[in-house]
């Protein structure tokens, strides 16, 4: 629970899991996403979701295709997603 944590605490990588989410069930190739980092922080931040187990990668081709992993995350930490990726202007927790 900690590495999950951990991983959807930094804006980057939530903000990945959120365009994951929008496009599934498809696959998202790695120069898609929408990130103000480069392809060396893009590398950091896909690693630290695939390790905590957000996240699966596959090479296709040149390609590397990544997928959340909505069933096996719901399975171990039910609910948990719904609330990472709800996107209510991230002040909820503030007000």
């Amino acid at each position: 629970m900690q590495k999950v944590l951990q991983a959807v605490a930094d804006p980057i990588r939530l903000s990945l899991l959120r365009q994951l989410a929008a496009k599934e069930p498809e696959e998202i190739p790695c120069g898609v996403f929408d990130l103000p980092v480069g392809k060396s922080g893009l590398s950091h931040h896909f690693a630290v979701l695939r390790m905590a187990g957000l996240l699966e990668q596959r090479d296709q081709g040149q390609q590397r295709l990544n997928r959340l992993r909505r069933e096996e995350v719901e399975a171990a930490f039910p609910g948990l997603l719904a609330l990472v990726l709800r996107d209510d202007g991230d002040n909820a927790a503030r007000s």
